[in-house]
């Protein structure tokens, strides 16, 4: 099915402009003006969720073309206007703590400077509809108090009366019968008013994030790649989290043939498997599930979700046993079948930074078949699948692509675990996970 945001309503959001940031390598240096601040930390944000990301020298010439377009403007302002000098943008970007000299460049001030001004865009968005940050209209007895109030009643917590609003309508009350004011003043059960509260839900989410080699092509709506999208949509999501739902916890998985956990400060670094270089660029689900769930079990929590995104359908699974391996082979000889050696992990962890998990599965079966789903490989994956909905694990799925035939097969298997499945643009991928989190807390909240 596919999402219709206009269905999402009673949020409001408070402003998130400032992220916390790290408070290290503040050394003393000129500043740049805070509009200029702003446009340079934008163009990093773009420039890093390239999978081909280019050196900082050639994005200093872009920072410096773009405060020259500044200088020669009508509407420079006059702190713009002092900030002329011939050091380099970056070095000053780097003497303020926003980047450090590594490949992984951005410092974690930066991380979450960047980012606050990547979920600033997304929430601009969403505020010229109906959706917000903040659930306020749904709530019942837990340990948040809100700013709204309501009629007292026995069984109220005594300790959440709102003194101020309870002596206002009994001074009402008074003043209505013309009676005199007098202190102290008289309180009538009638008078009282609580504060009201909601429940503190913590939530558990896995985002398993496709790797494989189709996610780096260019959608039909924008010049961001699949993967490009999906990454702004990770950072985004992750510090939304971070600064108004702490009580969550956000995790990633990265998976092609196998998968792999990733920190959240290097959802900027992520990359496809390359086609042609072993067979990591196949897409097994399979994998992606079993590290998830492993992930999940962790988790105190009994609120607990997999939510994939991907481009395609699964074209890999797991072989667990030798019988299984000789049932594909009796049946299709010329089966492929892939058991990644030393050499394979070892040049991923090198090249991408990812330690793969290989406890999950040893061999993997290989079968990619255009637009369609090998039958073994499904039945597998949505096995899989059903394990997970069975220990209470949620799965949703997120198609990032624009060719809607591959969304057959992900509708047949969150039939199987009761989950939904949303074929979108690519470019509002971003837009869809913020709504789609901001909804089931709030659904969380209401069953409560």
């Amino acid at each position: 099915m596919s999402i219709n945001s206009n269905n999402i309503k009673k949020f409001t959001y408070h402003n998130i402009a400032d992220f916390p940031e790290e408070k290290e390598d503040r050394a003393p240096t000129k500043t740049i003006p805070k509009s200029l601040l702003q446009d340079f930390l934008k163009i990093l944000g773009r420039e890093i969720l390239k999978e081909d990301q280019p050196k900082l020298e050639e994005i200093e010439q872009e920072l410096q073309n773009l405060r020259t377009e500044k200088e020669n403007s009508q509407s420079q302002t006059d702190e713009s206007k002092s900030f002329t000098t011939s050091t380099s943008i970056i070095v000053q970007l780097q003497e303020s703590g926003y980047i450090k000299d590594s490949r992984k460049w951005l410092s974690k001030k930066g991380f979450f400077a960047v980012g606050g001004r990547l979920l600033e865009d997304v929430i601009r968005a969403l505020n010229k509809g109906t959706i917000g940050l903040h659930e306020t209209t749904f709530s019942g007895s837990g340990s948040l108090n809100l700013d709204s109030t309501k009629k007292y009643e026995p069984s109220d917590d005594l300790r959440l009366i709102n003194v101020p609003r309870s002596l206002l309508n009994a001074i009402e009350r008074r003043s209505g019968s013309k009676s005199t004011i007098q202190l102290p003043i008289d309180l009538q059960p009638d008078d009282l008013e609580v504060y009201e509260t909601k429940r503190d839900v913590s939530v558990a989410v896995v985002y398993c994030i496709d790797l494989s080699s189709t996610m780096r092509y260019s959608t039909m709506f924008g010049d961001m790649s699949r993967i490009e999208a999906a990454k702004k949509a990770l950072w985004s999501l992750f510090l939304l989290n971070q600064k108004f739902f702490p009580s969550d916890s956000i995790y990633i998985v990265g998976f092609g043939a196998l998968a792999s956990r990733v920190s959240p400060y290097d959802i900027p670094y992520l990359k496809t498997f390359e086609s042609g270089v072993g067979f990591m660029h196949y897409t097994n689900y399979q994998a992606a599930f079993r590290l998830a769930k492993k992930i999940l079990q962790n988790e105190a929590t009994v609120n607990k979700k997999i939510v994939l995104v991907t481009d395609g359908h699964p074209s890999a699974c797991f072989i667990d046993t030798e019988e299984e391996r000789n049932k594909i082979l009796s049946e299709r000889p010329y089966s492929q079948f892939y058991a990644p050696d030393k050499e394979a992990i070892d040049a991923v962890r090198e090249k991408q930074e990812l330690s793969l998990d290989t406890k999950s599965g040893k061999l993997v079966y290989l079968c990619y078949r255009y637009r369609q789903v090998d039958q073994y490989i499904g039945e597998k994956t949505i096995l899989e699948a059903r394990k997970c909905h069975k220990s209470g694990i949620e799965i949703d799925t997120i198609m990032v692509s624009e060719e809607d035939s591959l969304l057959s097969y992900v509708n047949e298997l969150e039939k199987f675990v009761k989950g939904r499945s949303y074929y979108i643009n690519p470019a509002d991928i971003d837009k869809i996970l913020i709504t789609d989190y901001l909804n089931d807390k709030k659904s969380i909240l209401r069953s409560k």
